[in-house]
C-alpha cells in the first residue's frame, strides 16, 4: 500500500484524479451490474429473452461505440467526453433503479454502455498524454491497481446494499457518477493530444489515418487472444468450478473473482517493476502473454489424466490458473497500453484506443462463442482437456504473433505522418 501511495503522489494532480476517478467508476459499476440480471428477472419478472436484451444492448452500446468515443475525444479534447460519459451513466443508473418498462430499461442500458464508450478511450489518452513517454508504463500500472480495486470492492458494497433494496444500489451508484462529474468539472484541466490531427479532413480523415496504421492494426489483432484468455475468469473457469463443486461452485467462482482482482491490486506494481528490471518492453510483453497461456496447462494435464480429481486439488488448479492468468495480465496491461500510444505516433491516441477496444470486444465475443461450443463438445466426449489445451495454445499463438511483430520492427513507434485528408 505504501508503494501505491508513493507512486500515486509522484504523478501530476490530473493523473491522480484520473486514477481515483477510475476506482470510483468501477466501484459504482460493479456494485450494480453483477446483480442487474437477478433484479430484472426476479423483482421485475422479465422473461429471459428480455433480460438478455437489456444486458446485450449495454454491451453492444459500449463495445460497438468505442471508436465513436475515441473520435470525439480527439476532436473535442479529453475532458468533455469524460464528463459527458459520467453524466450519462448517472442518468442511466438512476433509470435502472426506478423504471420497470422494458423500452425504458433498454434506453437506460444503452445509455450506461455508451457512457463507457465515451470516457474509456478519453481517460486512457489523457493519462498517456499527462504522464509523458518516460512514465507511461508506470502510470498505467498504477492506474490498473485502482481499476482492479474498484472491481474488487464494487460487488461487496453492492451485496451489502442489496440487503436494503436494489433501487438504493442504483441510486447510490448514480450518485457516485454525479459526484465524479462535478469533481471533473471543477478539478480536471482541459487537455488535448499533443497533435490533435485529422481536424481538417473531419471524422473520415481520422478513421482513415488510424485504419492505415498497419503496425497498429496488426498489434490489435495479435492481442485479441489475450482478451479471450482474460475473459475465461467469467466463462470457462466458473464452468469448471461448477463441474467440480456442484452447488458450491458459485462460492468457488466468487473466490476466483476475488483472487483475480487481489493479485492485480497487490502485485501490479511489483510485477511491473520486476519485469522492467529484467527485460525490455517487448520481451516483457511476450513473456506476460506466454504466462497467460501457460496458466491453463495444469488444468489440461489434470483433465487429460482421466482420473477423479479431489476437490482440494481441483480448487488448487483453478486458483493457480487464476493467479498465473492475473499475473500475466498485470505484466501485459501497462506495456500494451504504452505500445498503443507508441504505434499511434502520439497522434489521435483516443481514436486508436477506441478502435483497439472495438476490435478486442469483437474478439471476445467470437472467442466466447468458440470456447462455449468447444466446452459443450468436450463435455459430451469427456475430453475437457481440449478446452484447456486450446486456451493454452491461444496464449502461445498470441505471444508468438507479438514476438513476430517485435522482431520485424513493427512494434517500433512510426515516424509521424500527416493525417490523410
Amino acid at each position: 500500500m505504501k508503494s501505491l501511495w508513493t507512486s500515486t503522489l509522484s504523478f501530476p494532480p490530473a493523473v491522480r484524479l484520473l486514477m481515483v476517478n477510475q476506482f470510483a467508476i468501477n466501484l459504482a459499476f460493479y456494485m450494480l451490474m453483477p446483480y442487474l440480471a437477478a433484479h430484472l428477472a426476479g423483482e421485475l419478472g422479465l422473461a429471459a429473452w428480455a433480460v438478455g436484451l437489456v444486458l446485450g444492448v449495454r454491451n453492444f452500446s459500449q463495445q460497438g461505440m468505442f471508436l465513436i468515443g475515441g473520435t470525439i475525444a480527439d476532436r473535442f479534447g479529453y475532458k468533455a467526453p469524460i464528463m459527458a460519459g459520467c453524466l450519462l451513466r448517472t442518468a442511466g443508473f438512476a433509470l435502472l433503479g426506478v423504471v420497470d418498462s422494458l423500452p425504458v430499461l433498454v434506453v437506460a442500458s444503452a445509455a450506461t454502455g455508451f457512457a463507457g464508450a465515451l470516457f474509456n478511450p478519453a481517460v486512457r489518452a489523457y493519462l498517456a498524454a499527462e504522464a509523458g513517454e518516460e512514465r507511461r508504463v508506470e502510470a498505467f500500472a498504477t492506474f490498473n491497481v485502482y481499476y482492479q480495486a474498484g472491481m474488487l470492492a464494487g460487488p461487496l458494497v453492492g451485496l451489502a446494499l442489496l440487503a436494503a433494496d436494489f433501487r438504493l444500489v442504483c441510486l447510490i451508484a448514480a450518485g457516485i457518477f454525479a459526484l465524479l462529474t462535478l469533481m471533473q468539472g471543477r478539478s480536471l484541466p482541459a487537455r488535448r493530444g499533443a497533435e490533435p490531427g485529422g481536424q481538417a479532413g473531419g471524422v473520415p480523415a481520422q478513421w482513415r489515418t488510424v485504419v492505415a496504421n498497419r503496425p497498429f492494426l496488426l498489434f490489435s489483432f495479435a492481442m485479441i487472444g489475450s482478451y479471450v484468455l482474460t475473459f475465461q475468469v467469467y466463462l470457462a473457469l466458473p464452468l469448471a468450478a461448477g463441474d467440480a463443486f456442484g452447488a458450491a461452485g458459485t462460492k468457488a467462482t466468487s473466490l476466483l473473482f476475488v483472487l483475480s482482482a487481489a493479485v492485480a491490486v497487490a502485485g501490479q506494481l511489483r510485477l511491473t517493476g520486476w519485469a522492467k528490471n529484467r527485460w525490455n518492453g517487448e520481451q516483457a510483453l511476450v513473456r506476460g502473454l506466454a504466462l497467460m497461456g501457460l496458466a491453463f496447462t495444469p488444468l489440461a494435464l489434470l483433465a487429460a489424466s482421466g482420473r477423479a480429481v479431489p476437490g482440494a486439488v481441483a480448487l488448487a488448479a483453478l486458483a493457480g490458473a487464476v493467479i498465473a492468468l492475473s499475473a500475466g495480465s498485470a505484466i501485459v496491461y501497462p506495456l500494451e497500453m504504452d505500445t498503443i500510444v507508441s504505434l499511434a505516433g502520439n497522434r489521435l491516441v483516443a481514436t486508436h484506443y477506441g478502435l483497439y477496444n472495438t476490435v478486442s470486444g469483437i474478439g471476445i465475443t467470437l472467442g466466447n462463442l468458440a470456447t462455449g461450443a468447444l466446452w459443450d463438445y468436450a463435455q459430451q466426449h469427456r475430453a475437457l482437456w481440449l478446452v484447456w489445451t486450446a486456451l493454452a495454445l491461444t496464449g502461445a499463438a498470441c505471444a508468438s504473433a507479438v514476438l513476430a511483430l517485435a522482431r520485424s520492427g513493427r512494434l517500433t513507434a512510426p515516424v509521424p505522418q500527416p493525417a490523410i485528408a
